[in-house]
């Protein structure tokens, strides 16, 4: 029996821009998602994954990496294990894929390295949704906190530390979004309204840009900045909700650095930048409008073997 774990994303700046190839800033978050393989000799495939709410992209990228590495078998049997819901938008589905790819290449000694994990993991991904950019596929493999566009390409991985002095509050609005959906509403805008929606996109990558700079001089109080900012241009794109508004406010309100919704919008999640010493006034705050603190810490490690 082999084990696999990968990691959850949280987008910190950029989302819906990155769809377009515009940078975006992706952190790997402490929730896992493992599967564990083995061979069989029953000439099925056994897939038991109650933590992932669509089992399509296990199967999908036993096809991919048997196709890859022109594997056959007489069977295997794949079990899930997961420490957060599907619920979070933390991207099940992106970890699921990097890890079943991963273990499948252990399990059978192939030769694997980040760049072709990428593509077969973004491919699996592809075939499923049919829309997507890949960041929560490049957060599941390399880990950390990355500067990212579309296509697998990372333009850096940053040092930021942002589990010490400063803290990253994560509320659930209770909403769980329909990413792919949203993705598509946001394309047939673009296409309805090219320059402004390209003009929302170059706003959003400067920002993107800007707050690496400041993160990169542990300049919190900039950032935060810049993140409600792109909270602002996000909100004009209508992707935004009442809900997520009014956590965000709150958030805003107790004395929070920034900030914003995280993902596709539509509920899901938002994220608030504040001094390490304000996180619990500013997750209480979250909580008295309605809010849901989800309990993560961010910058952690990407696609490993467990055992």
């Amino acid at each position: 029996m082999l084990t696999v774990s990968a990691p959850g994303k949280l987008m910190l700046m950029g989302e819906h821009a990155v769809v377009y190839g515009y940078p975006c800033i992706v952190t790997a978050v402490s929730e896992r998602l493992s599967v564990s393989i083995e061979e069989t000799q029953d000439e099925k495939i056994t897939i038991d994954a109650p933590q992932v709410k669509d089992t399509r992209f296990v199967d999908q990228a036993i096809i991919e990496g048997c196709k890859a590495w022109n594997i056959t078998h007489h069977g295997l049997r794949l079990t899930t294990h997961s420490n957060f819901s599907n619920c979070y938008g933390f991207g099940s589905s992106s970890a699921v894929t990097v890890a079943t790819l991963y273990a499948i290449a252990t399990l059978f000694k192939q030769s694997l390295d980040t760049k072709m994990l990428f593509d077969l993991a973004y491919q699996t991904v592809l075939a499923i949704q049919g829309v997507g950019s890949g960041f929560d596929i490049a957060a599941a493999i390399y880990g950390g906190t990355i500067v990212y566009t579309k296509g697998g390409k990372i333009l850096d991985q940053l040092a930021w530390d942002l589990n010490n002095d400063v803290s990253l509050v994560v509320g659930y609005t209770g909403m769980k979004a329909d990413t792919p959906t949203i993705v598509k509403e946001i394309a047939k805008k673009k296409e309805e309204q090219p320059e402004r929606v390209n003009r929302i996109f170059e706003a959003i990558a400067k920002l993107v840009m800007q707050a690496k700079t400041a993160g990169d001089k542990k300049d919190w109080e900039t950032v935060g900045k810049f993140m409600n900012f792109n909270q602002e241009y996000l909100r004009d794109l209508g992707v935004s909700t009442e809900k997520l508004e009014v956590m965000i406010h709150a958030a805003n309100k107790a004395g929070a650095y920034g900030a914003k919704l995280s993902g596709a919008g539509g509920g899901d999640c938002m994220i608030a930048l504040t001094l390490t010493e304000k996180k619990k006034i500013i997750e209480q705050a979250i909580i008295s409008v309605g809010g849901i603190v989800v309990p993560v810490s961010i910058h952690t490690e990407g696609v490993r073997i467990e055992q």
